[in-house]
């Protein structure tokens, strides 16, 4: 190639970048894609999510691999493709509706989740569907991923004081759904 650029530059160290690079996917590829399910509301949008962010990472891959986190890294990368993507339909995104006008399409349940849990999952799904994306954001972050506060800020670029109000305000409308907050109240089942 006569521009100069060299093919591979991920972390421009060859084979061991990009075996590192490998690794890296491999090992966090659920967790991304469950992530970013919960971020899009539909299985094909949250795989295109998870690849455009891979993408972006691994022209990059040398700067995130010496990060401190850099899963922290790729999830922030993961959170601003998702804010620039779909700003501008945040409600028509978050709820689809298949083809018919019917139900949102979720991502297919994990092999050890129960039959007795899928509705109570679905409902849950569609309910975070609904909640507008920074309290979505921050409810993902906080209470799916498990973060902290300050993690859940890092990823959000915001303050920790806008995280907690997002969470707060997400998870309060969650409570006002009277059929979710029977499910979590009676432990699922009447």
């Amino acid at each position: 190639m006569g521009d100069g650029k060299q093919v591979g530059s991920a972390g421009d160290s060859g084979s061991s970048g990009n075996a590192e690079f490998q690794a890296f996917v491999t090992g966090r590829w659920p967790r991304l894609m469950r992530t970013a399910f919960l971020l899009t509301g539909e299985q094909h949008s949250a795989e295109d999510l998870v690849q455009s962010t891979l993408e972006q990472v691994y022209v990059h891959w040398r700067k995130v691999s010496s990060a401190d986190e850099p899963e922290a890294y790729v999830r922030r990368v993961m959170i601003n493709a998702h804010a620039r993507r779909y700003r501008r339909k945040l409600r028509e995104f978050l709820a689809p509706r298949s083809d018919d006008g019917s139900d949102p399409r979720y991502e297919i349940a994990d092999t050890g989740d129960r039959i007795a849990q899928a509705d109570d999952r679905h409902a849950l799904l569609r309910a975070l569907a609904e909640l507008p994306p920074r309290q979505r954001e921050a409810v993902v972050l906080r209470y799916w991923e498990d973060l902290t506060e300050t993690q859940a800020a890092e990823a959000m670029g915001c303050s920790v004081g806008a995280v907690k109000s997002n969470a707060a305000k997400g998870i309060a409308k969650l409570r006002a759904i009277p059929g979710l907050a029977d499910m979590v109240t009676h432990g699922g089942r009447k």
